[in-house]
C-alpha cells in the first residue's frame, strides 16, 4: 500500500513497527511530544527531560524513547516535505493502525507548524557552501630548458569557499590550461543564464 506522507511509496518497516509504540502513549501526551518533536525540526532544540517524563507511565526504555521521537519526527518531516494535507496524513496514519484520537491530536500539532516546517525544510535542505571570492592570474612561459611546447597560457585560479555548516572559509586552488578555462567559462555563463531564467 503506498502512502502520500512516505512520498506514494510503502510505509518503511521500521515505521510501522513503532506505531504500536506511539499507541501506548496517551493521546494528550502524543501531542505534547509532538510539540516537542516539531520545536527539535524547526530548530528550536528538544526538551528530553520533559519526553522522559511524559512516557514515564508508558514504562518506556531508553530505546523506546529514542524510537518515539524518530518515527515522529519522520512522521512529520516526511508529510511536510511531500506536501500532505492533515486531514489526510490522519487517514493515513489510522490506516497503518494508529488510534484515531492520537492521530487527530497529532494532526493538529502538525497543521499548526506545517508552513514553518515546510520553510525550515526549505532552508536546511541542498546547503551548498558559497563562493566568497575569486582571484586569477596567467602565467605565459616564454622559453623553457625542460618543455618542447611553451606557448600555452596556463590559468591558476584561487577559490575561497565559506563551508555554511562549519563556518569557515577555505581557498581551493587549481591550474588549467587556456582551452579548459574557455570551457570552464563557458559552462559558468550558460549557468548563470539558467539561473536568470529559473529566479527572474
Amino acid at each position: 500500500m503506498r502512502f502520500r506522507f512516505c512520498g506514494d511509496l510503502d510505509c518503511p518497516d521500521w515505521v510501522l513497527a513503532e506505531i504500536s509504540t506511539l499507541a501506548k502513549i496517551s493521546s494528550v501526551k502524543l501531542k505534547l511530544i509532538c510539540a516537542q518533536v516539531l520545536k527539535d525540526l524547526l530548530g528550536e532544540g528538544i526538551d528530553y527531560e520533559k519526553i522522559l517524563k511524559l512516557t514515564s507511565d508508558a514504562k518506556f526504555e531508553s530505546g523506546d524513547v529514542k524510537a518515539t521521537i524518530a518515527v515522529l519526527s519522520f512522521i512529520l518531516s516526511s508529510a511536510a516535505k511531500h506536501n500532505v494535507d492533515s486531514e489526510s496524513l490522519s487517514s493515513e496514519l489510522q490506516q497503518l493502525g494508529l488510534p484515531k484520537e492520537h492521530a487527530t491530536g497529532l494532526c493538529r500539532s502538525y497543521e499548526e507548524k506545517q508552513s514553518a516546517l515546510q520553510e525550515s525544510l526549505r532552508t536546511r535542505s541542498l546547503r551548498l557552501n558559497q563562493l566568497d571570492s575569486v582571484s586569477w592570474r596567467v602565467d605565459y612561459t616564454l622559453s623553457s630548458s625542460e618543455l618542447q611546447e611553451v606557448n600555452e597560457p596556463l590559468v591558476h585560479l584561487k577559490f575561497n569557499v565559506r563551508d555554511r555548516d562549519r563556518g569557515v572559509t577555505e581557498p581551493i586552488a587549481m591550474a588549467v590550461s587556456a582551452e579548459k578555462f574557455q570551457v570552464l567559462l563557458a559552462e559558468l555563463k550558460q549557468a548563470q543564464a539558467l539561473m536568470k531564467t529559473l529566479h527572474g
